[in-house]
């Protein structure tokens, strides 16, 4: 249902370095890219992140009640992308826990202030 979703930054160098280091390990990459936008993804035709700088030119902004939320397949999972964003110069936003009986999640802002859930849902 979901093809891809698109997240701004200042600086396209400095998010690509952070994303290509935060997804690495679940396996995502840069699938393509042009001058301005990156898409990351698995390889296997599903979702993909988009990292771009405004198309118009103007100053980036994170939309209030905008979240990416990033499947961790468990709850260590969850907590080892968390702590690698910290790590790579992200800002907590919220330590992973149980929000529910059935979701986990730990939130940050990532170099540029936009929101990312890490997660694991029992369902």
């Amino acid at each position: 249902m979901l093809g891809y979703t698109t997240i701004g930054t200042k600086d396209l160098a400095k998010a690509t370095a952070f994303y290509d280091a935060l997804l690495e390990p679940i396996g995502g990459k840069q699938l393509m890219g042009l001058d301005r936008i990156k898409f990351y993804g698995d390889g296997k035709g599903g979702a993909m992140l988009a990292v771009c700088t405004p198309s118009d030119g103007g100053e980036q902004s994170c939309g209030n009640g905008q979240m990416i939320a990033i499947p961790g397949g468990s709850e260590e999972g969850a907590d080892a992308l968390y702590n690698r964003a910290l790590e790579l110069g992200a800002t907590c936003e919220g330590k992973p826990g149980w929000r529910t009986d059935f979701f986990y999640g730990g939130y940050v802002r990532d170099l540029d202030g936009n929101k990312i859930s890490f997660y694991h849902m029992n369902l």
